[in-house]
């Protein structure tokens, strides 16, 4: 029986997390079912194809079979489970983690990819910010809110900070499994702190 590369099971965490995140964001806000699944779309592959359109290559999410799968069969489970109305489910652990894993798993495939088409140290933090959260940025655009990164916690952070490590490997000729490996694991430990003990980063009105 073949096994599921950790990468692809990483991936297909993160979507199932950014799907679920994008249809809660849809039904707070009243949308229609196609405003759901637009919601849901846009927030779980959103990034990934802006992150290819910039990288000039067909996106990821139209020539490979699983992030659409992945995305549909959740969009599908929330609508026969009702999970609108599950109180506080972005707010419980086993949904923090996840969304976690898939912030910094889609940071760290952005900023790769930004290094490995020679993008200057602007180009990985920008390709690694669009493909964790470009999703959500254009969803929130069309809902007609602010951008949920803009004015939360510590979450948009780790996608500069990931990439800034990364960064700093390549430079220093360190980049390499281990180290990634490493910077997933430090990433994901700093957002669960950062959640726990509800870091935030300063606003101009506390200067």
């Amino acid at each position: 029986m073949p096994q599921l590369d950790p990468l692809i099971f990483v991936d297909i965490l993160g979507i199932i997390a950014f799907t679920i995140s994008g249809f809660l964001v849809g039904a707070r806000n009243h949308l229609d079912i196609l405003g759901l699944m637009i919601a849901a779309s846009l927030t779980a592959l959103g990034g990934g194809i802006v992150r290819d359109t910039i990288l000039s290559v067909t996106p990821f999410a139209f020539k490979t079979l699983y992030p659409a799968t992945a995305l549909l069969i959740v969009i599908f489970l929330s609508f026969v489970f009702k999970i609108h109305r599950f109180d506080s489910l972005e707010k419980r652990w086993l949904f923090v983690i996840s969304d976690t894993i898939g912030l910094v798993a889609f940071s760290i495939t952005g900023a790769l990819l930004a290094l490995h088409g020679g993008y200057n140290f602007f180009g990985v933090i920008i390709l690694s910010f669009i493909t964790a959260m470009g999703g959500g940025v254009i969803r929130d655009i069309l809902i007609n809110q602010v951008p949920a990164i803009l004015i939360s916690d510590f979450y948009g952070s780790i996608s500069v900070i990931v990439s800034l490590l990364l960064l700093l490997l390549h430079v220093s000729n360190f980049l390499n499994q281990t180290s990634i490996l490493l910077v997933a694991i430090f990433s994901i430990a700093l957002r669960l702190l950062a959640y726990k003990r509800k870091w935030h980063l300063p606003k101009l009105t506390n200067f």
